[in-house]
């Protein structure tokens, strides 16, 4: 195997080295795959919480984040997302206010009776 190797090193350096750098990128980004659906499959349906941001009670709950802000009256982010802790400081309401609303859009997308 090394010497096999050595003979690639000698002969075709260029091509190893884009061989071995092909080959890192593809572990890199199977691992990357991995770990994220790991971590998605024991995240489905988690309670909303106010630390969350849309996109994530989006992603959990199976739900386009755009349709909960539209249902629920939130801002459309701008740049980096807001949590709904965040949202209900701009807001002034009490962040409990903004869970029911975005518990209350989710429920009415996954029955299919939002507007």
């Amino acid at each position: 195997m090394i010497g096999t190797l050595k003979r690639l090193w000698a002969n075709h350096p260029r091509l190893l080295l884009a061989f071995l750098l092909a080959s890192t990128l593809s572990l890199f980004f199977a691992g990357r795959l991995i770990v994220s659906a790991a971590y998605w499959a024991g995240h489905r349906q988690e309670a909303v919480q106010p630390w969350m941001t849309v996109g994530y009670v989006g992603r959990s709950w199976g739900v386009d984040p755009r349709q909960i802000d539209a249902v629920a009256g939130l801002p459309a982010p701008d740049g980096h997302p807001l949590t709904l802790e965040d949202i209900a400081r701009q807001r002034g309401v009490p962040v409990a206010e903004v869970v029911a609303q975005v518990e209350a859009a989710i429920a009415a997308l996954r029955q299919g009776s939002a507007p």
